[in-house]
């Protein structure tokens, strides 16, 4: 898992400083509507608005942009969509398995940009569940390294539920239950130990490796996938070597 972990953590943070910053923000954005409409417009009684709220604000999205959307999802403030999440399934070259959540307020635009950019990436659909089996609903807490250690990070968070704690390079990656998402945000903060992102993700439970040319054609893919405004999440289940990555990155 670590690999994928890390190339996604690595292109998150590089999306935030590059020409896609303004997709990153939209999405971000999305997040925290959602989250209110569903939850309620107090962050302090709603963890997922809480933990959306912290990544807007940790990838500089403007304050004020950040309150227009919890307010609009809370319906504090007219002009909020009716968002819509929507997963479909596919492959990506070489057998990757694909899970694509889509977050719209139209259903058809959405299903034909996720066909497209997946039949002209060597991918394709694949039928519900199909795919869907070989992933876990998880939690994760992505954790800034700066001075901290592994056993560090493991202490604060192994009474909270964290089940494993992954080295990616520039930051460790905390995976827990999804229920227990909120515990080990909390044991973090308790800890005094400041962190990235909290969110719920899908984890892999079976990797597939990839040469330079198979992790170049699933990048490829994964772009396009994420350049629809409708995509807001992507998730995968190859791994690449450090290698790898270094290799494709230069």
């Amino acid at each position: 898992m670590s690999g994928h972990s890390k190339w996604a953590t690595t292109k998150h943070k590089k999306a935030a400083l590059d020409s896609k910053r303004g997709k990153l923000f939209a999405k971000l954005i999305k997040n925290i509507e959602v989250a209110a409409r569903t939850g309620g417009p107090d962050p302090d009684g709603n963890p997922t608005l809480f933990d959306a709220i912290t990544k807007a604000r940790k990838n500089s999205v403007p304050i004020d942009n950040i309150e227009r959307a919890r307010k609009r999802g809370g319906g504090l403030e007219a002009g909020g969509a009716d968002w819509q999440t929507i997963m479909y399934e596919g492959y990506a070259p070489g057998g990757v398995a694909v899970l694509i959540e889509c977050l719209t307020d139209n259903r058809n635009r959405a299903a034909s940009e996720v066909r497209v950019a997946l039949t002209r990436n060597g991918g394709s659909l694949a039928d519900p569940g199909s795919v869907s089996y070989m992933f876990n609903r998880k939690g994760v807490v992505i954790v800034p390294k700066g001075s901290l250690s592994e056993d560090d990070v493991l202490m604060a968070v192994l009474d909270a539920g964290a089940e494993e704690v992954n080295d990616l390079g520039e930051n460790f990656e905390v995976v827990s239950e999804a229920s227990d998402l909120v515990p080990v945000r909390k044991a973090l903060q308790d800890a005094g130990i400041d962190y990235e992102s909290a969110e719920m993700s899908f984890v892999p439970t079976l990797n597939v490796p990839l040469d330079e040319d198979g992790a170049r054609k699933v990048f490829k893919l994964i772009d396009a996938l994420e350049d629809s405004d409708d995509v807001q999440n992507v998730w995968a289940n190859f791994d690449v070597s450090d290698d790898v990555m270094e290799k494709v990155e230069a």
